[in-house]
C-alpha cells in the first residue's frame, strides 16, 4: 500500500523529522500532530491507514487518546502502534488491552517501525480483499469477516482488529494447534517482529474480554 496515509501522532520535532526522512522513502503520505486533542480533531476530518500514537504526549496522554480513537466508529479497524519511552510490562499490557495493535519502545529502529507499520497495512489490506470469504460458525460463536462482525449467542462482540484477526484465524482454521510464530506469520507476515509477551496478552484480551464486551 504505497500511497497509504501514516497519522503520526508525536510532540517530539526530531522524532518528527527522522520519521519524516525514512517513512518518505517508503511513498507513504505523513501526517502529523503534537498533541492528542489535535490528532482527535484530525481524525474526524481526515482518512488514514495506520496511527502512530506516543504516550506521554502533552494534555491528553496517548493511552486516553488511543481509548477515545477506538470509540470512534469510521477508527475502529485503524491500526495503532503505540511508540513510547514506556517500557514497563504493565504499560504494554495496557496498550495492548485498549487496543492498540503494536507497542514500539524508544529509542528505536526506523527500519524495524517500517517493517511493523508495512505488516499493519498488509494486514488491512488483506481484510478488505477477503471480504467475500464470509462466515465462519463453531457452536454459538459465529464471525462474519464481511460485515466485520463477530457474535456470541446471537450478541455481537465488541472486539478490537488484532482480536478480530485472531478469531478468524482460529475460526477458519478449526482443529489445528498452533505455535506463537505460527499465530504472528498468519496474522501480522513472516517479518513481524513482536514479542511473545504481545502474542500471550492479545489472545488472553480476547479469551477474557470478549464476554465483557457483549452489546
Amino acid at each position: 500500500m504505497s500511497k497509504a496515509v501514516i497519522f503520526i501522532i508525536e510532540d517530539d520535532p526530531g522524532i518528527q523529522e527522522l520519521l519524516s526522512h525514512s517513512m518518505s522513502k517508503e511513498g507513504w503520505k505523513l501526517l502529523y500532530a503534537k498533541t492528542g486533542e489535535e490528532g482527535l480533531k484530525l481524525l474526524k476530518s481526515k482518512k488514514v491507514n495506520c496511527i502512530l500514537l506516543d504516550i506521554m504526549l502533552p494534555g491528553i496522554d496517548g493511552l486516553k487518546v488511543l481509548k477515545k480513537i477506538k470509540e470512534i466508529e469510521q477508527c475502529r479497524n485503524i491500526p495503532v502502534i503505540m511508540t513510547t519511552a514506556k517500557s514497563e510490562d504493565s504499560d504494554i499490557v495496557t496498550g495492548l488491552e485498549l487496543g492498540a495493535d503494536d507497542y514500539v519502545v524508544k529509542p528505536y529502529s526506523p527500519k524495524v517501525l517500517i517493517a511493523r507499520v508495512r505488516a499493519a497495512l498488509r494486514r488491512q489490506e488483506e481484510d478488505g480483499l477477503n471480504k467475500d470469504v464470509t462466515c465462519w460458525q463453531q457452536g454459538e460463536l459465529k464471525l462474519d469477516a464481511a460485515r466485520h462482525a463477530a457474535f456470541y449467542g446471537g450478541k455481537q462482540l465488541d472486539l478490537f482488529a488484532t482480536e478480530f484477526a485472531l478469531l478468524k484465524h482460529f475460526l477458519s482454521n478449526p482443529d489445528i494447534v498452533f505455535s506463537r510464530n505460527q499465530i504472528i506469520a498468519a496474522i501480522h507476515g513472516t517479518d513481524y517482529p513482536v514479542t511473545d509477551r504481545s502474542v500471550d496478552v492479545q489472545i488472553l484480551g480476547l479469551a477474557e474480554n470478549s464476554e465483557k464486551r457483549e452489546t
